[in-house]
């Protein structure tokens, strides 16, 4: 049993404002980092927010991660931009583009920002539910170093390629965050610190065999592609796009420097407000949920749509406190 403490939101922040300033950031930056790593965490994604803050830490002390530098705009067409993340704090740069990606969409009806040489952007959930606020529609992805082999292989070649889809709904969002692998790098971490088995085959342990343990599937990193074939194929095509809408690196080249940084990022955002069958949308969400949820569920499971979750666990967290793993929080704690 993984014991934990349970942190009100406000305390969490706090202690990651203070780390964050004493690495350098200035308080501006400190504050709206910290924010988001909280947000992050009271919403219950624990693997890429609370569980990644040390590793985060541990990137900006390296130099991986420059705390104060700003993301500029070094190209431009019609509705597509191109921008240069100088390295800097991947969640605040992520935030940036996604309220420019808003701006170009509201201009335009679309917007398009591809994002090169920035950050790891946690959560990327965090900047669907951004986009939903401003009532768009946003698709979003970015590539990493290789840690996922193509269908067939043994050695990584691909990455995990996390991929998010929003869309605005009831003065929320339906939000799928996901990699391309079935359980991203964090979620098995966050498996294995448990000491629990995943609930269905995620990888392939040192013999080749698929396994449920995240132990053996972190020693192999042989992670499964989501769909076999398929997660492979559109963790390939993600990483081109990435790559050429952004002019930055790919993952074969990230992968050559060892550690992970300098990644290449698309930002993408809708304007519902511009379509012809605005007013109609609403109601057509509303459809298709309401008969989504009529689905017959099997083995007693709740039928849920994607972010479904995230609502209940923030309001528990909210009002109970942010359960952190011990060990986690006294690594924190020692920063």
């Amino acid at each position: 049993m993984i014991e934990t403490v349970l942190i009100p939101a406000e305390k969490l922040k706090e202690v990651f404002f203070s780390v964050l300033l004493k690495y350098g950031f200035e308080k501006g930056k400190a504050e709206a980092c910290a924010d988001i790593f909280t947000s992050n965490s009271v919403d219950g994604v624990y693997s890429h927010s609370v569980n990644r803050f040390v590793s985060f830490v541990k990137l900006v002390e390296k130099g991986f991660v420059i705390p104060n530098n700003e993301p500029q705009k070094v190209y431009g067409m019609n509705a597509l931009e191109q921008w240069d993340g100088k390295l800097g704090a991947g969640v605040l740069n992520a935030v940036k583009v996604t309220d420019r990606a808003i701006q170009i969409a509201k201009d335009n009806g679309m917007g398009c920002v591809a994002l090169a040489n920035t950050n790891h952007w946690m959560r990327g959930g965090y900047y669907g539910w951004q986009a939903a606020k401003k009532n768009c529609v946003f698709i979003g992805w970015t590539n990493t170093i290789a840690n996922m082999p193509a269908w067939g292989a043994v050695d990584a070649r691909l990455g995990n390629t996390p991929l998010v889809i929003a869309v605005p709904f009831r003065g929320e969002a339906i939000v799928l965050d996901m990699a391309t692998s079935q359980f991203s790098y964090g979620a098995l971490e966050m498996t294995n610190m448990k000491g629990e088995d995943l609930p269905v085959d995620g990888g392939f342990n040192t013999k080749g065999e698929l396994t449920k343990n995240p132990s053996e599937i972190l020693e192999s990193k042989r992670v499964l592609p989501v769909g076999y074939w398929k997660g492979a194929g559109l963790s390939l095509l993600l990483d081109i796009l990435s790559a050429i809408l952004s002019a930055g690196y790919s993952t074969r080249e990230i992968t050559q420097r060892k550690t992970e940084y300098g990644l290449s990022q698309v930002f993408i955002a809708i304007d519902l407000q511009q379509l012809k069958n605005y007013k109609g949308i609403e109601s057509c969400i509303n459809n298709i949920i309401t008969d989504y949820k009529q689905s017959i569920p099997g083995e007693e499971k709740e039928i849920i749509f994607p972010g479904e979750l995230v609502l209940k666990t923030r309001e528990k967290n909210l009002k109970n406190g942010i359960p952190v793993m011990k060990k986690v929080w006294t690594k924190i704690e020692s920063l």
